[in-house]
């Protein structure tokens, strides 16, 4: 597979604004990445921008946190799946995996996934604040979730993704889900390295450059 088909362009940043979305658009469309990722209140901009090309819309909810109800992980996703977005990128409650809360971070999984129908959904466990084993438990939880991938990182914790905890997930997962990492990858001989242990996507801001390396 084309080393553009594993890349999510990703522009996630609160100062992030209309003009620096139509730009990550065009790019994406230009680089022909397999999609861009952006904030919800950006996706019917980014829908519009991405028209007759084939590059997908990702939207993250619950970002960056996780902490919001899980009401308003539904209500966000509702809205992402109706603005257009193909894809939906949302955080899981890190506080209530340390808590034990298994099943009610499986039934917030099922209940973003009905809400995204058809669409992909990938869960971000933010690693950085998880030991190993809290990273196992959580890629199983994604799993009985009924989620499409687990991913690493929202970029906006205290570090993104680690080969280390990459290879923990895959051990986990198996080929049962797939994996994206993401958080800190700004050059393409990580990226690469990410993709040889058996990673399905890359979120990155630094896919252009990535591509002219």
């Amino acid at each position: 597979m084309p080393f553009q088909d594993y890349i999510d362009h990703t522009l996630l940043k609160a100062t992030a604004t209309e003009t620096a979305i139509k730009k990550l658009c065009a790019e994406a469309v230009t680089y022909q990445f397999y999609a861009v990722c952006v904030n919800s209140c950006y996706a019917s901009i980014a829908k519009n921008e991405l028209h007759n090309s084939k590059v997908k819309l990702a939207v993250v909810i619950g970002f960056p946190l996780g902490a919001v109800a899980t009401e308003i992980k539904v209500s966000e996703a509702t809205y992402c799946m109706e603005m257009g977005a193909d894809e939906v990128d949302m955080v899981i409650n890190v506080g209530w995996l340390k808590d034990g809360l298994y099943a009610t971070i499986v039934e917030e999984i099922k209940s973003v996934k009905k809400a995204v129908g058809n669409g992909v959904l990938k869960v971000i466990i933010e690693t950085c604040y998880l030991t190993p084993e809290e990273i196992i438990t959580a890629s199983k939880l994604v799993m009985d979730g009924g989620a499409d991938f687990v991913k690493t990182s929202t970029g906006f914790g205290t570090s993104g993704a680690t080969l280390e905890d990459v290879k923990i997930m895959k051990e986990t997962v198996g080929d049962t889900i797939k994996i994206k990492a993401s958080g800190g990858i700004k050059d393409k001989e990580t990226a690469l390295k990410y993709i040889e242990m058996g990673v399905s996507r890359i979120g990155t801001s630094s896919g252009v450059a990535m591509m002219n390396s």
